[in-house]
């Protein structure tokens, strides 16, 4: 398969190039899986709760290492999402179409799809319940059930969708309505919130206001935007060379971003939204708008919080260089539901999957792991319709960049790589278990370039 995207020829080119050609070595035709909960068995050597990105790449990982007819995954939905892109959905530069694909075809071949959803874990026996009424044991459990949307959280919400002038890139009921909002601008407030929880891709709030900033001066109507980026945050970002660089933007094309402002209420009706200020609580502001993103509140699965394998504030508590549970030795937590002080993301994902891999084949032959998660996580931060400033990063907030150039910079190489290069990474080769993050991609382009 070839990119849908013209390249520039060079030597990181090149390296691009051999390494796609690498990948699709391994990564055969599409599968559909035709196992039904039906023929769903009561024991798995490895059970998976969640199909998202963390579940389907480790379902895959485990199916190689113990056979698929022992491994098991279960997930409810019928459709599993590439939610990254949504931040260009929402922008128009992309179709929703693209983004999803039936849960059936990215299953594992042979692998168990158990179309339930979890409503109880049960470590101390070894196994879960489904709301089907099954109870499933298993000899080894990972947990990858992903992050909750609680837009209920804010008043007015998530019933106010059904009024105009707001979107959320969150959602696929509403990433749709950012775009139409975005087309519908006319003049006044255009406002992107960023909320008290933490949330997945933190640089997502504020990528759709970069994009609509841009489409309002391709479309003319910038001078009557007035662009505000209200964040509970008390930063643009947490690591400070591309803070640095964000803050550069944010002056030059002149937009408003004020800290510490938690999105509390909107009245759909009046398109007003109202915002309480973290450093005086009870202080509130009430502000109009033409156009409005809302990025909701987030917070682990209700099943995750009432469980054993949960820390006190409700996420999966592993350790934070192998995955494993710190309480439970057979049960490992990976992606957004996990307690590991990263970012949220499909990157960060990635990342984990190749450290979870040696940890469970280690431990599987009582041995101790030796691989260590550092934390890496990236967020291709969009700043327009062909420019992207490629954060990465670990634990520590230090930078851990894989190109051998400032990622700082805005560059048209990483806006092509986030809209196109990245989810053909994430289809063919990320969720077929092969991709386990960028450092080997770090190898080969250090020594291509020495």
């Amino acid at each position: 398969m070839t990119l849908p995207i013209p390249m520039v020829s060079g030597p990181r080119t090149r390296l691009f190039a051999y390494f796609l050609r690498l990948g699709t070595t391994h990564a055969g035709p599409l599968q559909l899986h035709t196992g039904a909960s039906c023929a769903a068995k009561n024991h798995y050597e490895v059970l998976v709760l969640g199909g998202g990105s963390g579940g389907i790449t480790m379902a895959a990982r485990m199916k190689r290492k113990v056979g698929a007819e022992n491994v098991g995954i279960v997930e409810p939905s019928e459709r599993h999402f590439y939610q990254p892109i949504w931040t260009l959905v929402g922008a128009g530069a992309k179709q929703l179409s693209s983004s999803g694909r039936p849960t059936a075809s990215v299953i594992p071949s042979g692998v168990e799809w158990i179309k339930a959803r979890v409503v109880e874990l049960n470590p101390d026996k070894n196994c879960i319940h489904t709301d089907n009424g099954k109870k499933i044991s298993y000899r080894y459990l990972i947990i990858a059930l992903g992050i909750q949307l609680n837009y209920e959280k804010i008043k007015g919400l998530p019933e106010g969708f059904a009024y105009p002038k707001i979107g959320s890139n969150y959602s696929v009921k509403t990433v749709e309505k950012t775009w139409k909002a975005l087309q519908d601008f006319k003049e006044g407030n255009a406002i992107f919130t960023f909320p008290n929880t933490p949330v997945k891709c933190a640089g997502a709030p504020q990528k759709i206001m970069y994009l609509s900033e841009a489409y309002f001066r391709k479309t003319g109507k910038r001078p009557k935007a007035n662009i505000i980026f209200n964040t509970s945050l008390g930063a643009i970002f947490g690591v400070k060379k591309y803070a640095d660089a964000l803050l550069e933007i944010i002056q030059e094309r002149n937009l408003t971003v004020n800290y510490k402002q938690n999105l509390i209420e909107v009245r759909a009706d009046k398109q007003e939204a109202v915002f309480e200020n973290l450093d005086k609580p009870g202080e509130t502001q009430v502000i109009s708008y033409e156009m409005l993103h809302v990025t909701p509140p987030m917070g682990p699965p209700d099943v995750i919080k009432t469980s054993p394998v949960a820390d006190a504030a409700g996420w999966v508590d592993v350790d934070k260089e192998t995955l494993q549970h710190k309480r439970y030795p057979n049960v490992f937590g990976i992606g957004d539901c996990t307690n590991l002080p990263t970012s949220k993301t499909a990157a960060a994902v990635a990342a984990q999957s190749g450290i979870l891999d040696r940890t469970i084949s280690l431990i599987m032959k009582n041995q101790t792991p030796m691989k260590k998660y550092d934390g890496y996580t990236s967020c291709p931060l969009v700043t327009g319709y062909s420019r992207v400033i490629l954060a990465e990063f670990d634990y520590n907030g230090q930078p851990l960049e894989t190109f051998p150039f400032d990622q700082s910079k805005e560059r048209l190489s990483m806006y092509l790589m986030k809209a196109d290069l990245m989810p053909f990474l994430y289809w063919n080769i990320m969720l077929r278990g092969y991709w386990g993050g960028p450092a080997f991609l770090r190898k080969l382009f250090h020594l291509g370039m020495s």
